[in-house]
């Protein structure tokens, strides 16, 4: 009996099994390629799987642990059908350690145990050095003690204690250093342990299959985890050469799976993005009351205004309401003939609503607004609808909420080469592309601000190296001489570089006093400033210097300045800067006066520095 009651189980378990095993297909994805994107990553898998016909569940595995949902794409086969798409967290994956990190806990065992002898020796030294303390006065207890002997147990306790003491010294150093490296260990593992794979993706697919087959999906998604950041290299060996740019990217990936031996693009693209340029509706005045406001019925209502002719804001005693251009009267005949204007309906997807529900809508989730006078609204919605009505419809499904990005404005960077990324955190290093790029090399120098003259590297048609905002690496003859940063949201034709100070020009900069005088003039006060500019080229070579000043400006009718002399400088009236291009050539130095005065109230004191 209990014989067959066992078959009968085993029986059932095993038609289960079978069911279930036939039921779920449980499978691991396999990593083709990344696009790196400036925030997230494109992420495409390859999935193969025997499928029987009708119904299959597949578990797909290997996926990244934080991803964009509404991103998931499958590619499947002819006959197939996807019914349904599941993601989740697989919480039950052992990440597969490296031989790195079992070298590092193997050493980190070594070393404990290690200590661990070292407490043993030191705990069992310590303990014969308190010992040997405890029966120092046996001297003094012990009668019938000759002087010999007494001198010999002398001897004995200073011998074993300095040897003790000794002995515990150097356990105690040599458990420091262990200690030290011990954390050190420690601390590499901690490093390592940061890589995020805890946890891995997993998708579950719901799918119908027309005949029995071995089918090859395809699954694409965005990761979160991802970035790429540009930065660049200016070498500069000679300032007759072309300037040579190395274009990089700095890439990081933290989206819970290596990235092993893939085909990597990088794209200046950022996904989910807003895909619609920004249109004007035309603007209309109305007036507000600033003291009664509610914050969502202010989001709805000018969520409205410059969107539909003829609405406005209104401020009430008490709360603010829509007026309609035409629908109530004028706020005279309001007062005079106790006139209150009809309010409008509000029609939302086709149906009256109050005023709270109305107040409650998402701007973002309108998709269309119209306005209807009395006449109109009444003769669709009755005479309840005699103050107008505004009819709004939200969006439904998922077409209304759908922007479409212009590829074409995106630049990609594809890697030929097969390429490895860790889930680590740490910035891989990718090479993009190289550029000879003729230069025009010019110095460049505000005295004013700065004694030290600058060398600037011109770059033409800049625009067709696809550069991003990022930081650059100056390496001039060979040596490296700081950062600069690279800004291409310019739209001057010509791109200037800063390589770095030249201290073989020098520029001095000092106020003439001599010609430099204060005169008043009745209730006025006229001062009149002289500079003078002295550069000196100490290079073998020809320079060519920008050289800036400046003058100040007024918007104050009692303040007058005028430019006495600007030096024969090209000046810019709307700034007050002056601009002298200047050559240089070796060994030449050259001086430049210019003058501006300044009248204005005696009584007043103007900001003159």
């Amino acid at each position: 009996m209990k014989q067959g009651i066992i078959l009968t189980t085993a029986a059932i378990f095993f038609i289960f099994s079978t069911y279930a095993a036939d039921d779920k297909n449980e499978i691991q994805a396999s990593l083709r390629s990344v696009t790196v994107y400036r925030s997230g990553a494109e992420m495409i898998h390859n999935v193969s799987a025997i499928l029987r016909q009708g119904n299959n569940e597949l578990l797909v595995n290997n996926l990244s642990n934080n991803i964009d949902i509404n991103s998931i794409q499958v590619k499947a086969p002819a006959a197939v059908t996807i019914l349904g798409i599941e993601f989740s967290n697989n919480y039950t994956v052992t990440a597969e350690k490296t031989q790195h990190m079992l070298l590092l806990e193997d050493s980190l065992q070594r070393m404990q145990e290690n200590i661990s002898k070292i407490n043993l020796s030191l705990n069992n030294n310590t303990e014969l050095l308190e010992v040997l303390k405890a029966n120092r006065n046996i001297k003094g207890e012990q009668n019938g003690l000759s002087v010999t002997e007494l001198t010999k147990l002398m001897d004995y306790y200073q011998i074993k204690s300095l040897e003790l003491q000794t002995t515990v010294a150097q356990l105690l150093e040599k458990k420091k250093k262990a200690t030290e490296l011990a954390d050190k260990i420690q601390k590499q593992i901690d490093e390592e342990q940061k890589k995020n794979i805890s946890t891995a993706g997993r998708l579950t697919l719901q799918i119908t299959a027309a005949l029995p087959a071995k089918a090859e999906f395809t699954i694409s998604y965005i990761a979160r985890n991802a970035y790429w950041i540009p930065f660049y290299d200016v070498r500069v060996e000679n300032i007759k050469d072309p300037v040579k740019l190395f274009y990089k990217a700095k890439i990081v990936q933290t989206t819970g799976i290596d990235w092993k031996q893939v085909k990597l693009s990088l794209s200046t693209s950022v996904p989910a993005q807003k895909g619609n340029a920004p249109v004007l509706q035309s603007w209309f005045l109305g007036y507000i009351n600033p003291y009664a406001r509610n914050y969502s019925y202010d989001t709805v209502f000018n969520s409205l205004q410059g969107r539909v002719a003829g609405v406005q804001l209104r401020g009430a005693s008490s709360l603010n309401e829509v007026v309609v251009v035409g629908y109530g009267t004028d706020n005279k005949n309001d007062a005079v003939n106790n006139y209150i204007a009809p309010k409008p309906v509000y029609i939302v997807n086709g149906n009256i609503v109050s005023d709270d529900v109305f107040k409650q809508i998402d701007p973002n989730a309108i998709k269309k607004i119209e306005v209807l006078k009395s006449k109109a609204a009444t003769a669709i919605y009755g005479s309840g609808a005699e103050g107008g009505a505004t009819v709004v419809e939200l969006k439904n499904g998922l077409e209304d909420y759908v922007s479409v990005a212009d590829n074409a404005l995106n630049i990609n960077f594809d890697i030929d080469v097969p390429y490895d990324v860790p889930t680590n955190g740490k910035e891989q290093t990718a090479m993009l592309q190289t550029a000879d790029i003729n230069t025009l090399f010019q110095h460049y120098a505000v005295p004013k601000l700065d004694a030290d003259a600058y060398l600037q590297a011109q770059l033409p048609d800049w625009e067709k190296l696809n550069l991003l905002p990022g930081e650059a690496n100056i390496i001039l003859e060979g040596t490296y001489v700081g950062k600069t940063f690279i800004d291409p949201n310019t739209a001057a034709d010509t791109m200037n570089l800063t390589l770095g100070h030249d201290k073989r020009v020098v520029i001095k900069r000092e106020k003439l006093t001599d010609l430099s005088s204060v005169k008043f003039l009745g209730s006025n006060k006229l001062q009149k400033f002289t500079y003078e500019l002295t550069v000196k080229n100490n290079k073998s070579e020809m320079v060519n210097l920008l050289l800036k000043d400046q003058y100040p400006l007024t918007t104050n009718k009692d303040i007058e300045v005028e430019l006495i002399d600007d030096a024969g400088a090209e000046v810019n009236k709307d700034l007050g800067i002056l601009n002298w291009k200047l050559s240089l050539a070796p060994n030449e130095s050259k001086k430049i006066r210019f003058s501006y005065s300044i009248k204005y109230p005696k009584d007043r004191t103007l900001n003159l520095n």
